[in-house]
């Protein structure tokens, strides 16, 4: 994937033209400002990320500027400009993961993943995100592999789970 988002090596068919896909999402809605969020939840979820091809094609579709739709992908966190791994650990920042140790998990995943917090690795397996707050803080520290909550965490939990996958990534 190259630095800018293009949508090279994912499940994109005919980047070089118009995208399938993308004109099948696009034309589920009307061609009003109104549907930007649910065209852009719809492309996070089928590429998982919002390329600059797709911008281009949403602002296409919907007559407005590219510039307006990065700020609105860039100001909710839920949307990303880069893709993820196909294992997308979110590491919860929150006051009580934080007081209660949060801080080393996530130094652990960067130092056993080699990427920081945003990045993800060079074969595509891993991702790192820091979150607030997830909701669970009880069961603090948390962090989540592709949205499946570890809970009561540690430094060894995390090693663990990331054994676990590198040993059987499916």
């Amino acid at each position: 994937v190259s630095k800018e988002g293009n949508m090279e090596n994912t499940k994109c068919s005919g980047c070089t033209g118009k995208d399938p896909k993308m004109e099948e999402i696009l034309n589920q809605y009307k061609q009003t400002k109104d549907n930007l969020i649910q065209i852009l939840n719809e492309v996070q979820e089928y590429y998982g990320y919002i390329s600059e091809k797709s911008m281009a094609a949403i602002s296409e579709y919907l007559s407005i500027p590219r510039a307006e739709i990065y700020g609105v992908v860039t100001f909710y966190s839920r949307f990303t400009l880069k893709p993820k791994g196909k294992y997308h650990i979110a590491i919860c920042l929150g006051t009580a993961c934080f007081v209660k140790g949060s801080e080393q998990i996530l130094d652990r995943a960067k130092e056993r993943l080699k990427i920081d917090v945003g990045e993800t690795t060079k074969d595509g397996m891993f991702s790192l995100e820091a979150t607030r707050c997830i909701g669970a803080c009880g069961l603090a520290p948390v962090f989540t592999v592709n949205g499946e909550v570890y809970g009561k965490a540690t430094v060894k939990m995390m090693d663990e789970i990331i054994d676990k996958i590198m040993e059987n990534p499916e």
